[in-house]
C-alpha cells in the first residue's frame, strides 16, 4: 500500500472508531477577560458552562477552553487576545467591554461573543442591537441606563445632601461614555457630581480622601472588572469613611455594601454561553441580535444602614428583591 493510501486509511480508520464510540469532533473556545471571572464574579463561568451546556457543548467531552486573564492589567489584553487568534480557536468569550474591544482590535473572522454591562453600541462594539454585523455579538443589560438611577436611589434615601461623588476606571472605555447621562440626571435633582477616577489599589484610597475634603455625601460605584475585583476593600473604606454608597452588583451588598442595584450576571452569562453554542453549531454573530437582560435588583443592607446611622425609608424597602438583616 502506498503512504498516501496509508494515510487516508487511517485517516478514515479513526474517523469510524470516533464515531462509533458516540464521540464528536473537539471544538476550541478561547475567554479573555480582564480579571480572573472567579475574582469578579464567583458565578460567571458556571452559567457561561451552563448556556454552552443547553446548545450541547460541555467542557472536556466535546469542548476545549483556553483562558487568558490580564490580571487587571488592561494594557495586556491586546496581546492575549493575539494569542487566541494565533491558536486559531472556533469562538472567543469577551467578558467585559475592555476585552471585548482587544479581541474586536485582533481579529476581524474568529467569532467574539461578549458580555458587558454598558451599551456596546455606545462604545463601538457593535453597530446596532438588533443587527450587529461583522463578527462581533453578546449580551448586555446596560448598567450605563441604570446610573440615572442610582442617582434617584441616592436621592431618595439622603433628599438632604447635595454632592455625590461617581467613581469609575479610567481604563475602561465605558467610563466616559456614561458619564453625560449620570450628570444629567444628577443636574435635574440639583445635585453636585463629583467625578473620580481609580485604576490602582492607591487610587481608591486618593478617591475617598477626595470625597471627604470636598463633603460628598454618598458615592455611586460604576460597573468596572477592577472595582469588582476590589469589592472588599471600597466596601471597606466606604464604612471606614462613613459613606454611603451604591454599587452595580448585588455581590456588593453581599459582602457588606449598603445598597446594590444592578442586572443579574448569571443570567447575562448563561446567555453568551447560549450565543457561543450557537455560533460553533454553525450560526453566524451578524444573525444574532444582542441580548438585553431584563432581569434587575434592588438589594439593602440594613446591618450596613444601622451602622452608618441611616434610617432607609419604608418606600424603598417595599421596592427592594431583598434585604439583609
Amino acid at each position: 500500500m502506498r503512504r498516501r493510501d496509508l494515510v487516508i486509511f487511517i485517516g478514515g480508520a479513526m474517523a469510524w472508531m470516533s464515531a462509533a464510540r458516540g464521540q464528536e469532533p473537539r471544538r476550541v473556545i478561547g475567554v479573555l477577560g480582564a480579571f480572573i471571572a472567579s475574582s469578579t464574579f464567583p458565578g460567571a463561568l458556571p452559567a457561561f458552562f451552563q448556556g454552552l451546556k443547553e446548545t450541547g457543548f460541555i467542557e472536556g467531552k466535546n469542548l476545549g477552553v483556553e483562558f487568558r486573564w490580564a490580571d487587571g492589567h488592561y494594557d495586556r489584553l491586546p496581546s492575549l487576545a493575539a494569542e487566541l487568534v494565533g491558536r486559531n480557536v472556533g469562538v472567543i468569550y469577551a467578558h467585559d467591554v475592555p476585552s471585548a474591544l482587544a479581541a474586536k482590535a485582533a481579529t476581524k473572522t474568529i467569532p467574539i461573543v461578549f458580555s458587558t454591562g454598558t451599551d456596546p453600541v455606545k462604545v463601538g462594539l457593535v453597530a446596532s442591537f438588533g443587527r450587529p454585523t461583522g463578527n462581533l455579538t453578546g449580551a448586555s443589560f446596560l448598567m450605563s441606563l441604570l446610573g440615572p438611577k442610582h442617582v434617584e436611589l441616592l436621592h431618595e434615601l439622603l433628599p438632604a445632601i447635595n454632592a455625590i461623588a461617581l467613581v469609575g476606571n479610567p481604563s475602561n472605555a465605558n467610563f466616559q461614555a456614561d458619564v453625560p447621562d449620570i450628570q444629567t440626571a444628577a443636574d435635574t435633582l440639583k445635585q453636585r457630581l463629583e467625578v473620580l477616577g481609580a485604576s490602582t489599589d492607591g487610587d481608591l484610597e486618593v478617591a475617598f480622601a477626595i470625597m471627604v475634603q470636598h463633603q460628598v455625601g454618598a458615592l455611586i460605584v460604576m460597573p468596572d472588572p477592577f472595582f469588582i475585583s476590589r469589592r472588599e476593600q471600597l466596601v471597606g473604606l466606604a464604612a471606614r469613611h462613613g459613606m454611603p454608597a451604591i454599587y452595580p452588583l448585588r455581590a456588593f451588598t453581599d459582602d457588606g455594601g449598603l445598597m446594590s442595584y444592578g442586572g443579574s450576571l448569571g443570567d447575562l452569562e448563561r446567555q453568551v454561553g447560549v450565543y457561543v453554542g450557537k455560533i460553533l453549531g454553525g450560526a453566524k454573530p451578524a444573525d444574532l441580535p444582542v441580548q438585553q437582560s431584563t432581569k434587575f435588583e434592588l438589594v439593602i443592607n440594613l446591618k450596613t444602614a444601622k451602622a452608618l446611622g441611616l434610617t432607609i425609608p419604608s418606600s424603598l424597602l417595599a421596592r427592594a428583591d431583598e434585604v439583609i438583616e
